[in-house]
């Protein structure tokens, strides 16, 4: 890269506002919607309140463990159980920010807080796929991406707790799958970026995290799974990465 690329790479990072990450944002905010909708109906019939269903949308933030949360308490699970089941689920969240935080080194740690605090599968998708195109990111652009999904996800929750009593079975309308098929696209979206010399590379290794997770999941939780599979597959592709 030469000097000249480096000034208008470090110009094009500068020039990133707030909207920008907002307007990053709107392409995912169907699966947000989708499965707060669905989070909330699942809320509500749980025997939570709407309030319930807010402050969990609000504190917890992280669609996979409200589901559990809710599962957990109909079932009267006890609080000590539903606390680390969230805290394995939502490990994963560890690696995403692990994964963008070199890109935030020149923050401070209030701000790279901030931004690890809210980062989801999701806004991790866009952010990683912008890095991927070698394309600038910074802390307002990050800040854009996260706070939008994060609102919107907290008012789909709550709308999905007012109007659960209309839609008990969310799945019949197919909203169960907007969050896998957003995933779908945002792969493909990345696969896309590579070069045709390491695409072979990475097809490699998504199949070797497919044999991992399908290993690993017969004596383990899906959670477990994830986190293992990754650490091990990603150990992998940086050794044999050329």
């Amino acid at each position: 890269m030469t000097v000249e690329s480096i000034k208008v790479a470090e110009q094009e990072q500068h020039t990133l506002s707030y909207l920008d990450g907002v307007k990053d944002c709107i392409p995912t905010l169907l699966g947000y919607i989708s499965i707060g909708l669905a989070m909330g109906v699942v809320g509500v019939s749980s025997g939570l309140s709407i309030l319930h269903v807010f402050l969990l949308a609000t504190f917890v933030y992280a669609g996979a463990s409200q589901f559990i949360i809710c599962a957990m308490i109909a079932a009267a699970s006890p609080i000590s159980a539903i606390i680390l089941t969230t805290f394995i689920v939502n490990l994963r969240h560890l690696l995403l920010s692990s994964a963008l935080a070199p890109k935030f080194t020149q923050y401070s740690i209030q701000k790279n807080i901030g931004i690890g605090s809210l980062v989801t599968d999701e806004s991790f998708g866009v952010a990683i796929t912008k890095i991927a195109r070698k394309e600038p990111v910074n802390d307002r652009w990050m800040n854009g991406l996260n706070l939008t999904a994060y609102l919107v996800w907290i008012a789909a929750c709550t709308v999905g707790g007012y109007i659960g009593g209309w839609f008990p079975d969310p799945e019949q309308f197919g909203l169960d799958y907007a969050l896998p098929a957003m995933f779908i696209a945002l792969l493909i979206i990345q696969l896309q970026t590579i070069e045709p010399t390491k695409l072979k590379h990475y097809l490699l290794l998504i199949t070797l995290m497919i044999i991992c997770m399908l290993f690993f999941s017969t004596f383990l939780s899906s959670s477990l799974s994830v986190i293992i599979s990754t650490i091990i597959v990603a150990t992998i592709g940086v050794v044999t990465d050329k």
